[in-house]
Order: structure tokens, then C-alpha cells, then sequence
């Protein structure tokens, strides 16, 4: 049976908790924490009125400004590719759906990537990611592991990417990604490139979509949830490489959304046309993002954790390995009773929210190995509690000293060398 998203519900379990008083650090949720710049709320406000039914794969001037949009990222793109929905997640199932084959991942990968796969009744093949990388499979395994996919029945027809990664945080170097196209060219893949975290690479330029080296056999995602934090709207946008694949992803789209809500859409397409307030919107994000995230990995490493080193967005995803053995820790022998030490992700995601009241989530949730000691955190829920804290995260040249969020980097700190045996000194 299908469970509720392993995101969704550390979300609203942590919300309970600070709903009945209990302080929460919470790290466990991918929403951007940033407030809605005003002339965006502007934007949808003066669409309020517009309640009619509109085209099934979105307003025209939507798909006139996501096409634009793709074109200054190095991507021709005509309006007729475009195909919008009531978020990237929706589009991404529906793109599941009329795509043949089963569906190779990257491990770890975004948590309802599988989920969607199993609930269209296609299998996984599972790919680990290169050493300190992730969102793409290793090239150096993804052909053998085609080939015994096949050999075991299975009909791999499916390759999804994340650009940058959700968990990890880390960007695939554009060597990688050449590699992993052409494997996945010579094997008759479709690729699903999901780039909603691309307008949020730290290094402005450093995403190579696989649209510009395998464009006749690339599908780009994006949407409005993480560069201008619009998460709550939902609206994704997808990008197709020709016409019979648009025709079939529109007859599944009129059949299950009829259309994204128009309003949102007038608002995306004021986004997307990226007039100067979105632009300075976006690079002040980008810039709180990369600060805190950089200053969480940090912290993370000096006490004593492993981690890739972030390449976009605002995610970590720590290795905590040396916890595994370190019985000598005072949450380590409390936890385990006789001192036998962490069993496995899930064994440490829950130790970090009852005693340390971190909220994070396992590797487990990602289709990591369930006995490693890797979870992934989010710092973007750091930035504060209202708007004004969260604006004056946003304008502040070090985000990462504000009271509010240096504490919360302390505490995270605290625990991870308190488990890593680099420190035991209690919470404060």
C-alpha cells in the first residue's frame, strides 16, 4: 500500500508537534521559506477575476513566457512545446504515464519519483549516484545495470534527472551529465530532466541540461515553488521535444486537471517574462539559499559528519557513519539501551526530532540503503517564523548570523558531534 509522502508527513507531524508547544528545528520540509514578493501578489491579484475555464495546456501568454523563459536558458523553444499544470509534480506523474517503460533513478532521489512509478505499476531500477555527486546515475553503472535490468524482464524506458539534486544538494559537473546522455541515448531512453531547482545552482551558468545534448529525447520540468517560493500555487510548466508526445501529455492533463487555475497562471506568466523585480527577487533568494546552506555544510562537517558539497537549492544530505559506532555518545547508549549503536536511517532521523528535536529526513525516504546513516536537510525553513524575518533574511548581506538562524545552525551542530562522538556537550 502507498503511504502519504514521506515529506508531507514529517511536515505536518512536526507541525503538530510546534502546534502543542514542542520547539521543533525544522529541517525536514523542501518549501523555499521565503515571502511572496509583492509584485507577484500583484500579478494574481489583478487575475482574480478571470474564473472561466481556459486551454487544457495553459494560457497562451503562459506558454509564450515559458518559452521564452527556456530560450534565454539556451533552449529554443516554441509555445506549442509547452504544457502547464497544477504543479511539476502532477505534470511529472502524467508525464509517467504516457511515457513506455519502466523508470530508472539516481539513488537517492526526490521521494516521489518511485512512488509515482509504482503507482502507474512500472518498476524501478535503481542507479547509485557517483561518489559525492547526486541527481544522476554513476555512467560507469548505468549501463550494466540496463542490461540486467533487461536480462530480469524488466523494460527500462524511462531516465529521470535532477538538476540541481533534491536530496543531495549537489550538481552533476557537465562530464557526468554527457555521459549519462549518451548512455542513455544508446539504449533508447527518454530522459525527464527536472530543473525547478536550476534558477537556484550557486554558481550562475553551471547547469548543462540534457535538453541541449539529447533534445529529441528530453522532457524539461520546472515550476514556481523554489526560486520565487510560490510552492502553495502550484504551477509547473513542462517542456516537450515534439508534437505527438504534447498531444498525449494534453489528453491526459484534460481528463485529470482540465486546466491549471488561470489566475496562477497570468501570475507565472508575469514570472516567467522574468521582468527586473523577479530577477532581483530570485538573485536575493539564491544568495540567502547559498549562504545558510553553505554555512549548514560547514557545520556539518566539522562535527564529524561526511557530506557532498552543495551545489544549488538548499539541501544537505549528511553521512553520519562515524555515529555508527561511537556507543561511548550519552544520546547514542540512550537511544540504543545496551549501546549497540544506531540501527539505520530511520533509527536516526528519529533520534534527532524526540531528543534533539531536529526534524529531518532519513535516506531511506529516498531509496537510499535503509541501514546507511544519511538523511537529508532543508535550511530554508530557517529563515524565520514571519514575514518580516524572513525579509530581513532576504536583505541581510549574512543571513547566516542572524540570531534566528545561527541558532538553529548551533543546535544542528551540537547534535551531529554529539552522535559523531566529536562533542557531548548538551543542548542548549
Amino acid at each position: 500500500m502507498l503511504t502519504q509522502s514521506a515529506t508531507l508527513a514529517t511536515n505536518e507531524r512536526i507541525q503538530a508537534l510546534r502546534a502543542n508547544g514542542v520547539p521543533v528545528t525544522h529541517l525536514a520540509f523542501g518549501e523555499a521559506g521565503l515571502p511572496v514578493a509583492p509584485e507577484i501578489a500583484a500579478a494574481l491579484a489583478a487575475a482574480a477575476g478571470r474564473n472561466s475555464y481556459g486551454p487544457t495546456a495553459g494560457i497562451p501568454e503562459l506558454r509564450a513566457a515559458a518559452a521564452g523563459y527556456f530560450d534565454r536558458r539556451g533552449l529554443p523553444t516554441a509555445p506549442g512545446q509547452i504544457v502547464a499544470g497544477p504543479g511539476s509534480k502532477p505534470l511529472l506523474h502524467a508525464l509517467l504515464s504516457v511515457l513506455p517503460g519502466d523508470v530508472v533513478l539516481p539513488r537517492p532521489s526526490w521521494v516521489s519519483y518511485a512512488a509515482q512509478a509504482s503507482l502507474l505499476g512500472k518498476e524501478v531500477v535503481w542507479v547509485p549516484v557517483p561518489e559525492g555527486s547526486g541527481g544522476v546515475p554513476d555512467p560507469a553503472l548505468l549501463g550494466p545495470a540496463l542490461v540486467a535490468a533487461r536480462a530480469r524482464g524488466l523494460r527500462p524506458g524511462i531516465l529521470v534527472l535532477t538538476l540541481p539534486d533534491n536530496p543531495t544538494g549537489a550538481l552533476a559537473g557537465a562530464s557526468t551529465v554527457r555521459a549519462v546522455c549518451e548512455i542513455a541515448a544508446e539504449h533508447g531512453l527518454m530522459v525527464i530532466s527536472d530543473e525547478i531547482y536550476r534558477d537556484l545552482a550557486h554558481e550562475p551558468g553551471s547547469v548543462l541540461s540534457p535538453a541541449e545534448i539529447i533534445p529529441e529525447r528530453t522532457v524539461v520540468t520546472t515550476g514556481l515553488s523554489k526560486a520565487t517560493a510560490l510552492g502553495g500555487w502550484r504551477l509547473g510548466v513542462c517542456r516537450l521535444p515534439e508534437a505527438e508526445l504534447t498531444a498525449r501529455l494534453i489528453g491526459v492533463a484534460s481528463e485529470i486537471w482540465s486546466n491549471p487555475t488561470t489566475p496562477v497562471q497570468v501570475a507565472a506568466a508575469y514570472v516567467l517574462a522574468e521582468p527586473e523585480p523577479v530577477r532581483a527577487f530570485v538573485a536575493a533568494g539564491l544568495g540567502l539559499h547559498r549562504a545558510v546552506v553553505r554555512a549548514a555544510y560547514e557545520t556539518v562537517l566539522a562535527a564529524g559528519a561526511g557530506c557532498p558539497a552543495p551545489g544549488g537549492g538548499f539541501y544537505l544530505y549528511p553521512d553520519l557513519e562515524a555515529a555508527r559506532g561511537n556507543a561511548s555518545s550519552r544520546a547514542d547508549r540512550d537511544a540504543a539501551g545496551s549501546g549497540a549503536g544506531l540501527g539505520g536511517a530511520a533509527d536516526l532521523a528519529e533520534l534527532l526530532l524526540e531528543r534533539y528535536r531536529i526534524g529531518v529526513l532519513p535516506g531511506s525516504a529516498f531509496g537510499d540503503d535503509p541501514r546507511g546513516l544519511r538523511f537529508r536537510l532543508a535550511t530554508s525553513l530557517l529563515y524565520g517564523d514571519t514575514d518580516e524575518q524572513r525579509w530581513t533574511a532576504l536583505r541581510s548581506t549574512d543571513p547566516a548570523r542572524l540570531p534566528w538562524i545561527a541558532e538553529a545552525l548551533a543546535r544542528l551542530g551540537t547534535a551531529v558531534a554529539e552522535l559523531t562522538g566529536k562533542g557531548h556537550g548538551d543542548l542548549r
